[in-house]
């Protein structure tokens, strides 16, 4: 499954979630689309999934809320581990998602 603009590109292979480019879609109904590739990877009950972020130059308030969202969601599957990977050389990564561990203690985050 694949989501592509001219902007942005989100697409799926198994259970790992790539997302490159510059997400700025103007609050949660615009990032539905995403929300629903991102939660037809659980529909197939991965033993883990990964959100490969290590492409993705910007991310809004609105796309961090996304994630946000989606951690929690995991957080009520323990059975299904969380891997976040980022990008030191993307400032905004360094910043925003350690925030998801404090959502959900069992996010792995390896941002490299």
């Amino acid at each position: 499954m694949e989501i592509k603009t001219d902007d942005f590109n989100v697409w799926t292979e198994g259970s790992v979630i790539h997302f490159e480019g510059t997400l700025r879609l103007s609050g949660t109904d615009a990032y539905q689309p995403i929300l629903d590739l991102m939660q037809g990877v659980l529909a197939n009950k991965p033993q883990s999934v990964v959100l490969d972020l290590t492409q993705l130059e910007f991310l809004n308030s609105s796309g961090i809320n996304l994630l946000a969202k989606f951690t929690i969601e995991l957080r009520k599957l323990p059975d299904v581990a969380l891997k976040v990977l980022g990008s030191t050389r993307i400032p905004w990564q360094s910043k925003s998602l350690p925030n998801l561990q404090k959502l959900h203690k069992g996010v792995e985050l390896v941002i490299s």
